[in-house]
């Protein structure tokens, strides 16, 4: 049943990702540069696509919209809803649960839809496909692993004092 629970509650993060992508990218990737690379973004700046200036403002909400549901709706429920009081329950299904996350992230959004779909396609910026090299797919999947391990152990050692 835990099982269950913490599926679900991974696949809410999941959906946040998602809308959040599906949002950014509704009016054109070009229009959504901050997670594409230092070129690229260039590239789109030249073009008249974006600016500077927007891409830092990107980068903030991006921060706030994907890392605020970690440090905060992840405690909630596994602390509230799944019960979890020791450091170790709590640290293991908050890394459970950004994992599903994780994976959703690296599997479905990289290598699927930004990969395999033309949807984030920036117009004449082609020639600087792959968007994601693979220096930057080892970074993503070590920000996977690692990261989401260190806001796990934040969030238990801070949860299993105040539960």
């Amino acid at each position: 049943m835990l099982i269950l629970m913490l599926l679900m509650e991974g696949i809410v993060l999941c959906f946040i990702l998602l809308m959040f992508c599906v949002i950014g990218i509704a009016n054109g990737p070009e229009k959504f540069t901050v997670f594409y690379e230092k070129n690229v973004q260039e590239k789109a700046i030249k073009l008249g696509y974006t600016t500077q200036k927007e891409i830092k403002k990107q980068t903030i909400i991006s921060i706030i919209v994907l890392y605020l549901p970690c440090f905060i709706l992840v405690p909630l429920m596994v602390c509230y809803i799944n019960d979890a009081k020791e450091f170790g329950n709590i640290f293991i299904q908050s890394l459970f649960i950004m994992y599903i996350m994780g994976l959703f992230d690296r599997f479905f959004v990289d290598w699927y839809w930004i990969e395999h779909t033309k949807a984030w396609d920036i117009p004449n910026t082609e020639e600087l496909k792959p968007y994601i090299p693979t220096k930057m797919k080892i970074v993503k999947w070590l920000g996977t692993i690692v990261g989401f391990a260190i806001i796990a152990l934040i969030i238990a050692l801070i949860m299993s004092k105040m539960v």
